[in-house]
């Protein structure tokens, strides 16, 4: 089976063309494999693109620990430079499905290839306000479930310590995406996040959008951010007319392999 490694700012997955590549062995325990960084070749988990009977694509990602996900902001950027720049389309507006609902996806095309990527993250769900470990959190669905704190610094911010706990709390029948945010400016956050299923990783999507919804609730943030990650930065734009959180970052390739 032939796969890709890519990461959208260094949140890396490993990616399998569904169109060529036969998937249906592809078991938890198989993912779990796949994604040690130890004794596989080591991802934040597994992607599949796969057919659509309603849109250009469809996408199937599981976490490290095998558990499927409804959503991952950095793997829909990922599967839109993937497809272009593989020639299965040569489409610069496309369709993506996934367990969270229609993804639309504009391509930014530079000598050829997909440099950045728009993503239509669709409109938010605020699901209100909770007191954990003394720290209080605004939870913000982005068609996956997030928790957001601000901080003073990200950078001693307790998150291998808080992360894994706050993840299962009891608050979180599906479990939850922890954001832990450093307000900077008007302009610009900083953020880490412990993902639901993969522990802390270099960058969330959803999370970026998530704590962009935050701060301009909580902060008074502008409308349009820069959200820096540890693995690079985001711009994310919550549309004050359509009410949709708009996603753009880049997409990279980091090699190829067959198991």
């Amino acid at each position: 089976m032939k796969f890709t490694k890519m990461h959208g700012t260094g949140n890396d997955y490993i990616y399998i063309n569904g169109f060529s590549e036969n998937v249906g062995a592809i078991t938890e325990n198989i993912i779990q494999q796949l994604s040690d960084r130890h004794f596989g070749i080591g991802s934040d988990g597994v992607v599949l693109i796969l057919p659509s009977e309603t849109c250009d694509f469809r996408m199937q990602m599981f976490n490290a620990d095998g558990s499927e996900a409804e959503m991952c902001g950095n793997a829909t950027r990922c599967i839109g430079k993937y497809v272009y720049d593989r020639g299965l389309t040569d489409k610069k507006t496309i369709t993506l499905e996934t367990k969270a609902g229609t993804k639309i996806l504009q391509l930014n095309i530079e000598n050829g290839v997909v440099n950045t990527v728009r993503v239509d993250m669709g409109e938010p769900i605020l699901e209100g306000e909770a007191t954990l470990n003394g720290k209080q959190f605004t939870k913000i669905s982005m068609g996956n479930p997030h928790a957001v704190t601000f901080v003073d610094s990200v950078a001693d911010a307790p998150v291998l310590t808080e992360g894994p706990v706050l993840e299962t709390d009891s608050e979180f029948p599906k479990k939850s995406n922890i954001e832990f945010v450093e307000f900077a400016d008007a302009k610009r956050i900083k953020i880490r996040v412990w993902e639901r299923g993969s522990g802390e990783t270099l960058a969330c999507g959803t999370g970026a959008c998530a704590a962009a919804v935050a701060a301009i609730l909580k902060k008074n943030a502008e409308r349009i951010l820069t959200v820096e990650l540890l693995g690079g930065n985001l711009t994310i734009e919550w549309n004050k007319e359509t009410n949709h959180v708009i996603m753009t970052g880049p997409a990279e390739f980091v090699f190829e392999g067959e198991l």
